[in-house]
């Protein structure tokens, strides 16, 4: 009787999610099928003409493109230069609002604010801050006597990049924050008594109790903001586009300039694909690293 009860509640709840799940399927798999056809098929998608197919050429253009491996070269800047601030700057954080104190509250939610600020509000916040003729900072280093003339700092090809790695920390910095405070929470509060009665101090103690047990965490915050991080473009069309002199010309401006400036959808479609690998084959190579099923 149970059993027959289970499998129609089985059936009933298959029944219910169906159509849910239908359209969520849809969703992702009529794109992705759409977007790889789009790169091994010559299709004009403007004018809905097409001549068969190409094959991996569009791929093997990929290669001979030099535009593409500069672009992935500060994409790679980028990415690792973004996630190494968010790191170390995250888990001084966490570390910190982890600390019972007064007023521990209201920090975490203030924590939160740059989290809450829209991404093209928050590129015409630094575009202010970061203008060479009225903005915020130049005028605070210049009133400090740090510098004695305006500094261009998005007109520099060895500094734009670098302003812009700011930018966005400053914006996605509450994210690792948020999550390993999550993380820590889980933490029993008897292991650290536990390694405090074993002689172990503050540093022992995060070596061994606290970043281990933030593996799995830290694995998902890093895929979460790789994947971001590597199609980055809201802030780089806000600020730059792309330069001065393709500095600032990420994968993912460089795919929306072939594909809506160009208008070479299929070539945009190939990088986009290439993009996808490369987020996966890192985030592989994070979970190889980090190790987190040992965790358990």
């Amino acid at each position: 009787m149970n059993r027959k009860l289970s499998r129609k509640e089985s059936r009933l709840g298959i029944a219910m999610i169906s159509p849910a799940m239908a359209v969520i399927v849809g969703l992702m798999l009529y794109p992705l099928l759409y977007t790889v056809y789009l790169t091994v098929a010559d299709y004009n998608v403007m004018t809905g003409v097409g001549s068969g197919f190409t094959g991996l050429e569009k791929y093997i253009r990929v290669i001979g493109d030099s535009q593409v491996w500069n672009a992935v070269g500060v994409t790679i800047y980028f990415v690792a230069g973004s996630l190494l601030l968010q790191m170390i700057l995250g888990f001084a954080a966490a570390l910190f609002l982890n600390i019972p104190f007064r007023g521990q509250k209201y920090l975490r939610a203030i924590m939160l604010a740059p989290w809450a600020v829209p991404t093209v509000a928050n590129a015409q916040l630094w575009n202010w801050i970061l203008n060479a003729s009225y903005g915020a900072l130049n005028k605070l280093l210049l009133q400090t006597g740090m510098i004695s003339e305006p500094i261009v700092w998005l007109g520099r090809p060895g500094l734009a990049l670098n302003v812009i790695i700011v930018a966005d920390t400053w914006k996605m910095l509450p994210l690792f924050v948020i999550m390993l405070l999550a993380g820590m929470a889980t933490i029993p509060e008897s292991h650290y008594e536990a390694a405090k009665l074993e002689g172990a101090g503050v540093l022992a103690s995060f070596r061994l109790i606290t970043f281990p047990l933030l593996k799995p965490m830290l694995l998902v915050v890093l895929i979460l903001r790789t994947s971001q991080a590597m199609k980055v473009f809201d802030i780089i069309y806000m600020l730059t586009q792309g330069g001065p002199n393709n500095s600032t010309m990420t994968i993912s401006y460089y795919t929306y300039y072939q594909t809506f400036g160009l208008f070479d959808f299929g070539y945009g479609a190939t990088l986009g694909m290439i993009v996808t690998m490369i987020t996966v084959f890192i985030a592989l190579i994070y979970k190889k690293i980090l190790k987190a099923d040992d965790v358990y």
